[in-house]
């Protein structure tokens, strides 16, 4: 079966997202009654957004793999940006010493699951 007309035109011309457009996305994404229902969870409220999984894979998926872009990600300690960390980040381009460093910041049972079934495993 073709590809829609323009499919690869605009595959080619969709331009990378920035870390300054994530954070603004994911601020505007923000739901303070998710984050209370997280709490009730036992997910760290601090530093979280409220933003939903699927949401995040959906970002994940415009993103691609970025690896210096993860870390950046990782580095602004909002919740919702380091599980999005471990989804694009590249699993060939991670070492013992950086999956030493983010684990030692894990603060949240979610971040932890989805970082190591994301990105761990499959280093």
């Amino acid at each position: 079966m073709p590809a829609p007309a323009g499919f690869f035109l605009r595959q080619q011309n969709h331009p990378k997202m920035t870390y300054t457009q994530i954070i603004r996305e994911l601020r505007s994404l923000a739901n303070p009654r998710a984050v209370e229902g997280m709490a009730r969870y036992g997910i760290n409220p601090k530093n979280t957004l409220g933003v939903s999984i699927p949401t995040l894979r959906k970002i994940a998926k415009r993103v691609g793999k970025d690896h210096m872009l993860a870390q950046r990600l990782w580095r602004s300690g909002i919740h919702e940006a380091r599980i999005l960390a471990g989804f694009i980040d590249d699993p060939s381009a991670i070492t013992e010493t950086q999956m030493e460093r983010w684990a030692s910041d894990f603060d949240s049972w979610d971040v932890t699951d989805q970082v190591c079934s994301n990105l761990f495993d499959n280093s």
